[in-house]
């Protein structure tokens, strides 16, 4: 099994959560079926997005760039996945494996970004009203996305090639279903303490910075909605928040049941977990944001009335 990278194992075995054939059956209708709605959803949230013009504003444009980082999480995972699932051949490439765990990190962090920004905006429309629309210009919010995506990609990049670092000898089992590098670092012969140290130091800055930033926007919106004296308008104002409060504590809840622990007490059995961040999360927010949500309600239903390509087009 020796091949010319630098792990020396040409590739991995992706077993996913269970070895039974009749489990196997039932995760794959299951998976394909989250698949297929997370899809769906995103799909229609960036479309109502780009077809109508009454979201043309910084909050849908976040969450267009939300919707499509979710659509690309999932294929990044799934699809191979199913494959899997429905094979006795489990492999993949350790080039593959590597890939799957770039957009894996990049993807995670872009979505942690954009939270952070979405927060950013609720706080300026909420306690700086008056000044919106210059402080959330056209151009900065491209600066902001383009800042985001800079990042994300560097990021997950500078992982990588971490990882690249990492020998592999023995066991090639992965009892999760992708290319995870808390498994990966757990499988490695090397010395990896100093890629450890490494990753908990980048990565409690790259997540608890935005957390942080989020924390403050909350705490100043807060105390901006208890000054309002309208009982309705303090409602108004809370409801614009609610779904992006939603989607930051499933994000934050599922990745810290993950994450929030030491490398040597991360157990198989954290691979249940490890799906709701990789599969309930994406599948969830399209949900979370147009189920309370007028404006969106409306975008859809003109997307699916055909009314936005006629709006389009004429």
């Amino acid at each position: 099994m020796h091949g010319g990278n630098q792990s020396g194992v040409s590739d991995f075995l992706l077993l996913g959560i269970s070895e039974s054939p009749e489990e196997q059956q039932i995760l794959f209708w299951m998976f394909l079926s989250m698949y297929l709605v997370t899809v769906m959803g995103n799909v229609l949230i960036i479309l109502a997005i780009s077809f109508d013009s009454h979201l043309h504003t910084p909050m849908y444009l976040f969450l267009a760039n939300l919707s499509f980082t979710d659509l690309f999480f999932v294929t990044n995972t799934i699809p191979k996945t199913l494959v899997n699932l429905q094979s006795q051949n489990k492999a993949i490439s350790y080039a593959g494996c590597l890939t799957q765990l770039y957009f894996l990190v990049c993807l995670v962090t872009l979505d942690n970004l954009i939270l952070a920004t979405m927060a950013y905006d609720r706080y300026v429309a909420i306690c700086r009203p008056l000044h919106y629309i210059t402080a959330m210009s056209p151009g900065l919010c491209v600066l902001l996305l383009t800042l985001c995506w800079a990042l994300s990609v560097l990021y997950g990049l500078f992982l990588t090639l971490l990882m690249t670092k990492v020998t592999f000898c023995g066991s090639r089992r992965i009892h999760y279903i992708f290319c995870e590098m808390y498994v990966l670092l757990r499988l490695a012969c090397s010395n990896t303490q100093m890629i450890h140290t490494v990753q908990i130091t980048t990565g409690c800055f790259i997540f608890f910075t935005p957390l942080g930033i989020m924390v403050m926007s909350y705490v100043w919106i807060v105390r901006a909605i208890l000054r309002i004296p309208s009982a309705s308008s303090k409602y108004k104002a809370f409801s614009t928040c609610g779904s992006h409060l939603a989607v930051v504590s499933l994000f934050y809840g599922t990745l810290g049941v993950v994450y929030l622990q030491p490398l040597k007490t991360h157990s198989m059995k954290d691979s249940v977990a490890t799906v709701l961040y990789a599969v309930v999360t994406p599948m969830m927010n399209p949900f979370i944001y147009s189920l309370r949500n007028k404006d969106m309600h409306g975008a859809l239903g003109r997307l699916l009335s055909g009314k936005a390509f006629q709006r389009l087009t004429g």
